[in-house]
């Protein structure tokens, strides 16, 4: 898994611990991964709305880019079928570990699901970003749109550059002239057992609510609400 290092930090932790450091890298800067904190809290901590929210939808609902598995924990915890999946490998092995049985690997760009097959949709983790651009975004969410239903409902989260009052604080900002976007572009790095795993280079689109509401434009999503907690947002979708 030398190329998976989040996701092999996910399946250490999940065997018993992390087995050195697993970092955010953005040329010399550098910051915690925060396996704990971002992948084994359980839903709701702090933020009870939302995991009610999650609980007054249908199944079956696509868990995309599920990480360790929490949020699918959560909704099976409650008796809601969930289909989650992610792009890493260790990813998906250690939300199996935890319980998740139908976890497995697949590619939020191109997903190997019929059309119209699910009511809900989760995007957890500010992977809309992933698009890249606007017309990257449009197109995932028009990915999106392709596998739910007429009626669906879509949760997903992004930063705004617009409420970033010190953009030093967020390791591997890129200004943009454009109002209500900015970049974010790094990498992970895991030092396991002396050897250093290291990551692909991600780059993520940051939108402001208005700009993600100009990336809907052309396909069957709508912001219908948007839940500001500091420069972190989530907004709900529906068609």
């Amino acid at each position: 898994m030398a190329s998976d290092p989040l996701g092999t930090a996910m399946l250490d932790y999940q065997r018993g611990g992390l087995r050195g450091d697993c970092r955010y890298v953005d040329g010399t800067e550098t910051a915690d991964g925060h396996i704990h904190e971002n992948y084994f809290t359980a839903v709701g901590e702090g933020d009870d709305d939302f995991s009610d929210r999650l609980l007054a939808l249908d199944g079956p609902l696509l868990d995309v880019g599920c990480g360790a598995g929490k949020h699918a924990l959560f909704l099976q915890a409650h008796g809601t079928e969930v289909v989650p999946f992610d792009v890493s490998p260790g990813a998906v092995a250690a939300a199996r570990a935890r319980g998740v049985a139908d976890a497995h690997v697949a590619d939020m760009f191109d997903m190997p699901y019929p059309a119209t097959r699910f009511p809900n949709l989760l995007a957890n983790g500010t992977q809309l970003g992933l698009g890249g651009s606007i017309a990257g975004i449009r197109a995932l969410l028009c990915e999106f749109a392709r596998v739910t239903t007429s009626d669906a409902t879509a949760f997903v989260d992004e930063y705004d550059p617009a409420a970033l009052d010190d953009p030093g604080e967020m390791l591997g900002y890129r200004p943009d002239p454009r109002e209500g976007v900015a970049h974010r572009a790094f990498h992970f790095e895991y030092d396991r057992d002396g050897e250093r795993l290291v990551g692909e280079t991600l780059h993520f689109l940051l939108v402001s609510p208005d700009r993600l509401r100009d990336a809907c434009v052309g396909t069957p999503w709508t912001v219908v609400k948007v839940d500001h907690r500091g420069v972190y947002y989530r907004a709900r979708l529906a068609k």
